[in-house]
């Protein structure tokens, strides 16, 4: 016989164990802390898609034939099915706007099962500014070319880089949309201004520049409509600095710079980006000899806030390239080469005597033919 509660009777044990079988499951969920993504994965905001005027959708109702349809969501912000008419869905995940449209089938179905698809997106519209050839405001799609123009080229002459582009649009495309960075433009600081919620817009930095100079992996945030990309300013690059990047997919092909003055061949030449003034200057054919003057070199150059700077430069194709005399040039700036002190005397003579010069050339003629 056995005694006490130290044993389960086996009949007991079993009818417990049957019993657990009709209990409902509980699940317990798996929390994994892992390290939190650029600015908690770009301001912690639900990053599902939500719906706006342009998007194309499918709805379709579970073996309901004859509702099913594709549509496009309007300016207004709302889109048309059979029956239940215009919903507004601009702002709402795919989700939300499945369950409105079948709280709105619910008043002539039974328990409908809708599904709802988004058949095209529409374009993001964004807003790139600060130091990009083409600041403004910008429409993306989910496939496209973008075109690193040579700077201020509007024939298309001088060539360009098409970049084939799919998927989302992200901050890269969105510079190269722009028609890429200045020669100031400051990879390192990259802003992605977004609107999350009520409130002021929330901000991130993005250093592009570790890509270009370590080969390090680094995010490329997808846009959202309504995004700005600001590219900052930067003074403090070097000439091996300013050269990667000229040949990156972040500069343009070329910039145009005009070179006036006393070179063999004055006008709008075209450089290679973030190119110094020797390479402007001898893209133009060189000084015109016995004429310019080597040390009396100005560059023009018209500021973000509409004012002109002005540097005299003394050049000598020897100094440094990215140095005080043979700074890096951005696009639309202006190389005024002078004449030198004996040129400019010269021509000061010439215009003065020019026009008493059919008088005296007159009075010689008289004279040899010996009329007084």
């Amino acid at each position: 016989m056995v005694h006490g509660s130290r044993f389960i009777p086996r009949f007991i044990f079993a009818a417990v164990i049957n019993s657990l079988a009709f209990l409902p499951t509980i699940y317990v969920p798996l929390v994994v802390k892992a390290a939190a993504p650029l600015a908690s994965t770009l301001f912690s905001r639900d990053l599902r898609y939500r719906l706006g005027p342009g998007d194309r959708v499918r709805m379709s109702v579970f073996k309901i034939p004859g509702y099913e349809g594709v549509a496009e969501v309007i300016a207004d912000g709302t889109v048309s099915f059979p029956r239940i008419g215009s919903i507004f869905v601009a702002g709402l995940t795919l989700d939300q706007a499945r369950d409105l449209i079948s709280k709105a089938y619910s008043r002539f179905l039974r328990r409908p099962i809708v599904s709802l698809d988004l058949v095209a997106a529409r374009p993001m519209r964004i807003t790139v500014t600060g130091e990009v050839q083409r600041p403004g405001l910008y429409s993306l799609d989910r496939s496209g070319n973008y075109q690193l123009d040579s700077a201020g080229d509007v024939a298309g002459t001088a060539g360009s880089t098409t970049i084939q582009s799919s998927g989302w649009p992200t901050m890269v495309e969105a510079i190269q949309k722009a028609g890429g960075i200045t020669a100031r433009g400051d990879l390192r600081a990259v802003v992605l201004k977004r609107q999350v919620g009520p409130g002021p817009q929330r901000e991130v930095n993005v250093n592009f520049w570790e890509a270009l100079r370590d080969g390090r992996q680094i995010v490329n945030p997808i846009l959202f409509d309504g995004d700005v990309v600001m590219v900052t300013s930067a003074d403090d690059l070097s000439y091996t600095d300013l050269i990667k990047i000229g040949a990156s997919t972040f500069a343009p092909d070329t910039i145009g710079v005009n070179v006036v003055g006393e070179v063999m061949r004055p006008g709008v030449v075209k450089i290679r980006a973030n190119s110094h003034l020797s390479n402007a200057v001898l893209s133009a054919g060189g000084f015109v000899k016995e004429r310019a003057s080597v040390s009396n070199v100005q560059l023009l150059r018209l500021e973000a806030n509409g004012t002109i700077t002005q540097k005299h430069v003394r050049f000598n194709p020897s100094d440094p390239l990215g140095s005080e005399n043979n700074p890096a040039l951005q696009d639309g700036d202006v190389i005024v080469v002078n004449r030198n002190r004996r040129s400019a005397f010269n021509d000061a003579v010439r215009a003065t005597l020019e026009p008493v010069g059919p008088v005296i050339n007159a009075a010689s003629l008289l004279r040899l033919l010996g009329i007084n």
